[in-house]
């Protein structure tokens, strides 16, 4: 080899080791955070004042991937009761800037908290029947509710990535709780979960979006389970059937870091 070549050669293997040893920075994230209740941290008892009624807290599993990760800029504006058509507004947050989004709603729009109600209050048969109704709406209606929600974030900022978290099963079904709803009550509303992954899952995909199943990480810890990770009937009253603390910190967070990291 020429001299000119060798040192050619050297210079390039040299960049080469250089370029290795230092890599390209990773992007600053700009995160946002959209979604319901279950979005917001309702459940773990600790809220941000000037969320008000939307009940926003540092305990929620947005918060607290924000808190580990430290983002250059992070603004969650979820909110307790939120549906698919708040949520639509909530995306004024996303701008061309966001360059991660995390998104859950659905449930609501359901009718979550009717079929809570008609299965505490009312027989198994209305139970059942309530959550057909739900099903029936998750499978018909809410799947262009959802297409509306996530064309939305995609116009807002075309090139953000977009995480979908979907929902727990409720129940362990035989489980050890001994008073409550029976397990009929239980599984029918456990059923109630699976449609709203079988529809919100589809819709996500469709809109080529992330989409996160938490059903697994919840296995085990249901309400009736020995851990429970929701919370029951529950005061106040409003954080009834919501992931508390541990059900953030050890089922969603760790959810949402095997897909964004």
């Amino acid at each position: 080899m020429r001299p000119a070549h060798l040192i050619a050669s050297v210079v390039t293997a040299a960049a080469a080791v250089i370029a290795l040893a230092n890599p390209a920075s990773a992007a600053p994230v700009n995160y946002v955070a959209l979604g319901d209740s279950y979005a917001s941290g309702l459940g773990t008892g600790t809220y941000d004042g000037a969320s008000g009624s939307c009940k926003r807290g540092p305990l929620a599993y947005p918060a607290l991937w924000a808190a580990a990760t430290a983002p250059a800029s992070f603004r969650s504006v979820a909110c307790s009761g939120a549906r698919t058509g708040d949520v639509i507004s909530q995306a004024a947050a996303v701008t061309t800037a966001t360059n991660l989004v995390t998104v859950q709603v659905g449930g609501n729009d359901a009718g979550f908290t009717d079929v809570i109600t008609t299965c505490t209050f009312g027989s198994d048969t209305d139970c059942v029947n309530r959550v057909n109704q739900a099903k029936t709406y998750a499978a018909t209606t809410l799947p262009g509710l959802l297409t509306n929600v996530y064309s939305t974030i995609r116009s807002k900022s075309p090139s953000a990535r977009v995480v979908v978290l979907g929902y727990p099963r409720m129940y362990k079904v035989p489980g050890t709780c001994n008073v409550g709803l029976s397990d009929t009550k239980r599984a029918a509303i456990n059923t109630g979960s699976d449609a709203l992954h079988n529809t919100i899952s589809a819709r996500a995909a469709a809109a080529g979006f992330t989409y996160v199943d938490v059903r697994g990480a919840f296995t085990g810890h249901e309400i009736c389970s020995s851990s429970w990770w929701l919370n029951s009937l529950s005061w106040p009253v409003e954080e009834s059937y919501h992931p508390n603390r541990a059900g953030h910190a050890s089922g969603y967070l760790p959810a949402l870091r095997s897909v964004i990291g």
